[in-house]
């Protein structure tokens, strides 16, 4: 319930001239805050509230916690927290910012920005591109690796407390009925049996950090023509000490609840080739899982308080069924996927990653991406010939197979992309499917020679370092026993991933 001084206070800060301006204060609202925004600024303030997972019920917890939100976010975005501004009433009993007086508030004052800028807005537009959300995936590795570390939490019994607050939540609408929450419950419970020792290596890793808790697409915002990462979960330390891969999932779970799947397995692999994840990528269906059940629980409850808002409810069950899906269980395979230079092996790749497994999908291991990686470059960074010898190359495809062993035997499926041109680099990479038990579908994409010239000559930007005198030398030197499934690459690539997906069911 609002106490008056906060009353006053809300009155104080819709009033334009209080910032010494003039015009509309627009006034934005959640659960246990209140944001003003005028002019180029956003004020953003704490109801006075106390709830069991958070305490703003007095002016010095409220001005603690103001400083706590922008110290945090800080990490990400100093450039939008400005700073924190008291508010103080005089004698006459007027309010106004200051240290003088007796302490009423206090407000987060935050750098205003357009709300078309806003990546859910941007999803809703059709403007998020892989370019960008590679952006995102590496800023939050980034991220990730200077995140305070928890050094004594276990992994196992982390999660475990999340599903307690679950199965609670669950409990409080009527949009779920019991045998639907017992069953979802149960499947959790079950799937983190199975997982509990790979979870509490993790946590002794240091895996287990103070995040941002809260990482979907509304808290991510472009400014700048960058992407930025805003308004963490600052109000308790629990909620946001995580697996860095359980703070990822939110934003995946996000993106594929939207039907942005290619975004989302982009963002995964982005993520994992960025942090240097490989075992923990078969993590991330139960963690997608656990997201979309919060957010299922929490919709359902929003309904109830609306009244049994129709809308509402729906979406809480759409966010059940994503739940439901993620927690199924797929078989681990291994697809290689080979060609000459021009021959639609990475956009394939990429188009198909994401319609094997549970979401989101396969783990993308790609030549050019692992070579430049061991060169300790960005994957945009061009290499000379030195880097393309015998002995390098060598090197890259057992890493390859290296990889894929990991992430296979961890329980998730792989897509290796690289040219595979030589029987033995491809007998390499079919023998980690072998040793990881699994099953392996070769494919070698083709197209007539000018087709594959023309591509070349038109790239621009990207991880390959091919030019058309490169394809011509493989052109030259051929391919020869070649066992895998030949496929053509001529026509749409939605069709190439069509026959592929086909090719892949069929096999043993």
């Amino acid at each position: 319930m609002i106490t008056d001084d906060q009353k006053a206070v809300t009155s104080f800060l819709s009033d334009a001239s209080s910032y010494g301006l003039r015009g509309p204060v627009d006034v934005m609202e959640t659960h246990i805050s209140r944001i003003f925004l005028v002019g180029d600024r956003a004020f953003k303030m704490k109801r006075a509230v106390k709830l069991p997972y958070v305490d703003f019920s007095t002016p010095a917890l409220r001005v603690a916690a103001c400083e706590k939100e922008r110290r945090l976010n800080a990490r990400t975005t100093p450039e939008l927290y400005l700073g924190v501004r008291c508010i103080c009433r005089d004698e006459n009993g007027s309010l106004s910012f200051g240290s003088s007086g007796h302490l009423v508030d206090a407000v987060v004052e935050m750098k205003r920005f357009d709300q078309a800028a806003l990546f859910d807005r941007m999803a809703m537009e059709g403007e998020l591109t892989p370019a960008l959300m590679t952006d995102v995936a590496r800023m939050t590795a980034t991220f990730h690796a200077s995140a305070s570390v928890a050094g004594q939490e276990g992994g196992a019994s982390n999660i475990a407390g999340v599903l307690d607050i679950n199965r609670a939540g669950f409990a409080t609408s009527t949009v779920f009925s019991a045998a639907e929450q017992a069953v979802i419950d149960r499947l959790f419970r079950k799937r983190l049996e199975g997982i509990a020792a790979h979870l509490d290596r993790r946590a002794a890793a240091g895996k287990i950090r103070l995040c941002h808790g809260d990482l979907h697409l509304r808290n991510l915002c472009l400014l700048d023509g960058k992407p930025r990462l805003f308004d963490c979960i600052d109000f308790n330390d629990r909620i946001a000490t995580i697996d860095v891969l359980y703070d990822l999932a939110f934003l995946v779970m996000d993106l594929w609840h939207r039907g942005l799947k290619d975004h989302a397995n982009l963002v995964a692999n982005r993520y994992c080739d960025a942090a240097g994840e490989e075992e923990g990528f078969a993590l991330l269906p139960f963690f997608v899982a656990l997201r979309a059940a919060v957010r299922a629980h929490v919709t359902a409850t929003q309904a109830e308080e609306a009244g049994g808002d129709e809308r509402l409810a729906s979406s809480a069950r759409s966010y059940y069924d994503l739940a439901m899906q993620s927690l199924g269980e797929a078989s681990p395979c291994l697809v290689a996927i080979g060609g000459f230079s021009g021959s639609g092996k990475s956009t394939v790749a990429d188009g198909l990653a994401a319609h094997l497994g549970m979401p989101p999908g396969a783990r993308l291991i790609e030549s050019d991406r692992v070579r430049k990686a061991l060169h300790g470059v960005s994957p945009e960074t061009r290499l000379d010939g030195d880097a393309y010898g015998p002995e390098m190359s060598a090197r890259v495809y057992a890493e390859m197979a290296s990889r894929a062993r990991a992430v296979l035997m961890a329980g998730a499926s792989v897509v290796a992309d690289a040219v595979h041109d030589k029987a033995e680099r491809r007998s390499a990479i079919e023998a980690a499917a072998d040793e990881a038990g699994v099953p392996f579908t070769g494919i070698w994409l083709e197209a007539p020679p000018a087709t594959l010239h023309a591509r070349v000559a038109a790239r621009q930007g990207g991880q390959s370092d091919a030019t058309p005198d490169v394809l011509q030398v493989q052109l030259a030197k051929g391919v020869s026993d070649l066992t895998w499934a030949r496929v053509d690459t001529s026509g749409s690539v939605d069709a190439v991933i069509e026959d592929v997906l086909a090719l892949t069911s069929s096999s043993p």
